[in-house]
C-alpha cells in the first residue's frame, strides 16, 4: 500500500499491571544496583594508588561501559512496561541497536584484551610491566572502544535502509537486530549476513583469543611447584574468566547464528540476562574474588 511504518510498539513483558510492576521494580532494583557497583570501583580505582595498574585500569574501562550499557536499556524498559513510553520512533529504534551493539562488541574486545593482560602477568611476570605499560593500555583499551564502534557501523546502516510496511509491534523491551528483521516487508539477507559475519569477527574471534590465553595461563599456573603459588596465580584472573563464561554465553547465543532467531521470547529472556543481570554481577565478581580490592575498600 506504499505507507512506511515511522515507529514501534514494545510490548515489553505482557501481563497484569501488578505483573508489570514487579517488572519495573526489579528492573530499576537491578539498574541502580548496577550503576552504584560498577561507579563504587571506578572511585575505588582512581582514589586508591595500589589500584594503579593496566589489570585496574582495565576493570574500570569495563565498569565505565556497563554503566552506559545497561543505561541505554532500563529506562526505556521501565517507560515501556508502564506503558508511558511504549513507542519509538525509527530513528531511535536505530540509534539504540547501534549503541547497544557498539558497546557490547567493545565489551567482547575488551574482555580479550584482560585475558591478554592477565597472560602477560602470570606467564611474563619478570617482564609484565615492560610490556604491558601504561602507553599500551591506553593503546589497547582506546583500541576496544574504536573497534567496537566500527564493527557496528556497517550494520547499523543496512538495518537502517530497511523497509517496514508493517505491523509495527516489537516482541521486546528494545530494538534489537532480530525483532527488526521480523517485522521487515524487504530484503533481509544482507542485514542477516552481515550480522552474521560481524558477529564471527567480533565475538568469536575475540572469544578465541580469550581461550588461547588462557590455554597458556592455565598450562603456566599448573606447572608452578607449591600450592599455594598456583592457588595465588589461579585468583588473579579467576575472576575474569567468570565474567568472560556468563558474558560469550549468552551473546554467542544471541547474535551467532545465520538467520533470525525464530523464538523472540526466548531472545528477550537471554536479553534481559545479558543487558541486566550481567552488569550487575561483573562489580561482585571482581571484588568478592579480589583480595586487592577488598583491601582497598
Amino acid at each position: 500500500n506504499g505507507t512506511r511504518v515511522e515507529e514501534f510498539i514494545l510490548l515489553g513483558f505482557p501481563g497484569t499491571w501488578q505483573f508489570r510492576v514487579s517488572f519495573v521494580v526489579l528492573f530499576a532494583l537491578i539498574y541502580t544496583l548496577t550503576v552504584i557497583g560498577n561507579a563504587s570501583i571506578i572511585a575505588l580505582v582512581w582514589r586508591s594508588s595500589n589500584l594503579h595498574t593496566p589489570m585496574y585500569f582495565f576493570l574500570c574501562n569495563l565498569s565505565f561501559l556497563e554503566i552506559w550499557y545497561t543505561t541505554g536499556v532500563v529506562p526505556k524498559a521501565i517507560g515501556v512496561m508502564l506503558g508511558t513510553s511504549q513507542t519509538i520512533s525509527f530513528s531511535v529504534c536505530i540509534l539504540q541497536l547501534f549503541f547497544l551493539l557498539s558497546l557490547g562488541s567493545a565489551e567482547c574486545f575488551l574482555l580479550s584484551v584482560m585475558a591478554y593482560d592477565r597472560y602477560l602477568a602470570i606467564c611474563s611476570p619478570l617482564r609484565y610491566s615492560s610490556l604491558m605499560n601504561s602507553v599500551l593500555s591506553v593503546q589497547l583499551s582506546l583500541s576496544s572502544w574504536l573497534g567496537g564502534f566500527l564493527a557496528i557501523s556497517l550494520l547499523a546502516f543496512l538495518t537502517s535502509r530497511l523497509t517496514f510496511c508493517g505491523p509495527n509491534v516489537i516482541n521486546h523491551f528494545l530494538c534489537d537486530i532480530d525483532s527488526c528483521l521480523a517485522l521487515s516487508c524487504s530484503d533481509t539477507w544482507p542485514v542477516e549476513l552481515a550480522t552474521f559475519l560481524v558477529s564471527i569477527i567480533v565475538v568469536v574471534a575475540s572469544c578465541v583469543v580469550t581461550l588461547v590465553s588462557y590455554m597458556y595461563i592455565i598450562s603456566s599456573i599448573l606447572r608452578i611447584q607449591s600450592a599455594h603459588g598456583r592457588k595465588k596465580a589461579f585468583s588473579t584472573c579467576s575472576a575474569h574468566l567468570s565474567v568472560v563464561t556468563i558474558w560469550y554465553g549468552s551473546t554467542i547465543f544471541l547474535y551467532v547464528k545465520p538467520s533470525a532467531q525464530k523464538s523472540l521470547d526466548l531472545n528477550k529472556i537471554v536479553n534481559t540476562f545479558n543487558t541486566l543481570v550481567t552488569p550487575l554481577l561483573n562489580p561482585f565478581i571482581y571484588t568478592l574474588r579480589n583480595k586487592e580490592v577488598k583491601l582497598a575498600l
